[in-house]
């Protein structure tokens, strides 16, 4: 049985049709780069997977049962504007996502309890090379800093789906490059099922072990809105990197 089973979706916003006829099988551990035009529905796919949205045909399935329709522990997620507290400082950020649900009405832990969130978070700021920033705050800190404490804050309540809805669009080449090399080490260590969507068409082939390519195949210049986009091309990219890049270069000249 499929860890995320996706069938018959379609999401629909009054006329608007974004996305019709999908149908995946995903297993626990893939790691899925989706790429595609840009307004393909990439993004609106992500937003049903997190539960923001709920599809207006078909189901979805996590590990055999409907996937929530909120966001819940289960699916971390990383935009690319970073998602973070200015007012809180880079170990409070990360702490919090532990304190917030254990804490009742009170929404701070205390003695023990907060001293146990506080040494997880401290753990996984190490891990993503944030152990010499715990005191500062998130103004004071660089770009892929910020995307690094993101991160830790996505997966401080350990979740099964991580969700990158293009994270590192807005960095500089060097710190991407960098950024990807700390995502893929994560990923080897906790063994998520990634979904990451990107516009950059060789970030998507590199760093992937799935390659998921949207598109609209069906236009009525009448009806603009009348079709939505599926995936055209679903590419299992350990085994058959040719066809992803034959895939990629179709885009290109699209």
């Amino acid at each position: 049985m499929s860890f995320i089973s996706v069938k018959n979706v379609w999401q629909q916003y009054g006329d608007q049709v974004v996305l019709e006829g999908l149908n995946l099988s995903i297993a626990e551990g893939e790691f899925c780069t989706l790429v595609g035009a840009s307004g393909c529905g990439k993004s609106t796919f992500l937003r049903l997977l997190l539960g923001q949205e709920v599809a207006s045909k078909g189901t979805i399935q996590l590990d055999g049962q409907p996937l929530a329709k909120e966001p819940d522990s289960t699916r971390g997620v990383v935009f690319q504007r970073y998602s973070v507290f200015p007012h809180l400082s880079v170990l409070d950020n990360v702490a919090l996502g532990l304190e917030l649900p254990r804490s009742g009405l009170l929404g701070r832990l205390f003695g023990a309890a907060k001293r146990d969130a506080r040494d997880q978070a401290a753990t996984l700021l190490h891990k993503v090379g944030l152990d010499h920033a715990l005191d500062k705050y998130p103004t004071q800190l660089s770009g892929g800093m910020q995307q690094r404490l993101a991160i830790a804050q996505a997966l401080i309540m350990k979740p099964r789906v991580l969700l990158l809805d293009e994270p590192f669009g807005a960095l500089d080449p060097g710190i991407r490059k960098d950024m990807h090399a700390l995502l893929l080490e994560l990923w080897r260590e906790t063994k998520l099922t990634v979904f990451m969507v990107t516009h950059d068409l060789s970030e998507g082939f590199n760093l992937g072990t799935r390659l998921l390519v949207f598109d609209k195949v069906r236009i009525d210049p009448h009806a603009p809105g009348a079709y939505g986009a599926r995936i055209t091309y679903d590419i299992p990219l350990n085994s058959d990197r040719r066809a992803a890049r034959v895939a990629l270069d179709s885009l290109k000249t699209a």
